[in-house]
């Protein structure tokens, strides 16, 4: 069913209206109404990786509410699971630790749904939803049929995928098929990990340290608006990274593909003396720079105007160009 204005739910907390909205819970139900819906067409998930730069999407909005999560295949090392676009991506995490499915669990507590998890890709210590997809059931909305993408064709990349932009936007994520290890296989690499005692290491375990660790740094969309990191971690050349290492020997760096080098934006927004800064009613997270968050009353004008001064005093200060992680909505 297409609703009218409806305002468009986003973890920034701005104001956002579809002028048309269709919220589908089954395959056959999209392909019912999609024929009726006028273009251009937005599809979203939870809001949680989106700036509204404006107040009222024009065409239609879609979003997936499907959330069935069941597994299709099973062995005695892995199992392959298969959830529906629309649901909660930790609801799904908390569901494969609980049931003792080794992969996601590093992933805990990002906000948004599966089908976004698989648009963007999503990371957090040491790990990548790419890093247990096995494929993504979409539909073609130009041919308005079923295409399925196995991990390879996504074209996954740090924080991108096919799916991103460009041609991949025509294809509407229904489902992804998840592979997971029912053997204990841990990925301990990110530092507050490292901390948990080997006695104690078990699924719950890694969960439970790795929702600390994002609680004490991120805040939670219920309580300050933001769309969590806002700027990507950028990759420079080696020799870039040797010349920034001269005059910043303590720079946090990770190594990268190709004999690149990782740095972190937060720790360069901080360096600028950004953290806690504010402009109009947003503001720099003032416990992760890498964060912008509405203080309360924000617009997306005072959020973009803010990333732009972010992105102006890092170049300036490093001659890196920060770029933003958040999709930036400007019209339907």
């Amino acid at each position: 069913m297409i609703y009218h204005d409806r305002r468009i739910e986003n973890t920034f907390g701005l104001e956002a209206v579809a002028a048309n909205y269709l919220e589908y819970c089954s395959e056959d139900e999209l392909l019912r109404e999609i024929p009726l819906a006028p273009k251009p067409w937005l599809h979203v998930g939870g809001g949680s990786n989106l700036l509204f730069a404006t107040k009222r999407c024009e065409g239609t909005v879609f979003h997936n509410a499907m959330n069935a999560v069941e597994v299709i295949r099973r062995d005695e090392e892995s199992v392959t699971v298969k959830a529906g676009g629309g649901v909660v991506w930790d609801f799904f995490v908390q569901w494969c630790v609980g049931r003792g499915y080794y992969g996601a669990e590093n992933l805990s507590l990002i906000p948004g749904e599966v089908g976004a998890a698989a648009v963007q890709n999503i990371g957090a210590y040491g790990a990548e939803a790419k890093d247990i997809i096995e494929s993504v059931e979409t539909l073609d909305t130009e041919t308005l049929q079923k295409r399925v993408f196995r991990r390879d064709e996504c074209r996954y990349g740090y924080r991108s995928s096919f799916f991103k932009g460009g041609e991949g936007r025509r294809f509407f994520i229904l489902s992804v098929v998840f592979s997971l290890s029912l053997k204990p296989v841990y990925n301990l690499s990110y530092g507050s990990l490292k901390d948990i005692p080997h006695q104690s290491l078990s699924l719950a375990a890694v969960r439970e340290k790795v929702i600390a660790t994002r609680e004490a740094k991120l805040p939670a969309p219920e309580h300050i608006g933001s769309a969590g990191s806002f700027f990507m971690n950028p990759v420079v050349s080696r020799s870039k990274f040797e010349e920034l290492a001269a005059g910043y020997p303590d720079m946090p760096h990770y190594p990268a593909a190709g004999d690149m080098v990782k740095l972190s934006a937060g720790w360069m927004i901080d360096r600028c003396g950004l953290k806690g800064y504010r402009l109009g009613g947003a503001g720099v997270y003032d416990k992760q720079a890498l964060v912008l968050v509405n203080n309360g009353g924000a617009t997306a004008e005072e959020v973009l105007s803010l990333a732009a001064e972010v992105i102006e005093r890092v170049k300036d200060r490093f001659g890196v160009e920060l770029r933003p992680e958040v999709q930036i909505i400007k019209n339907g």
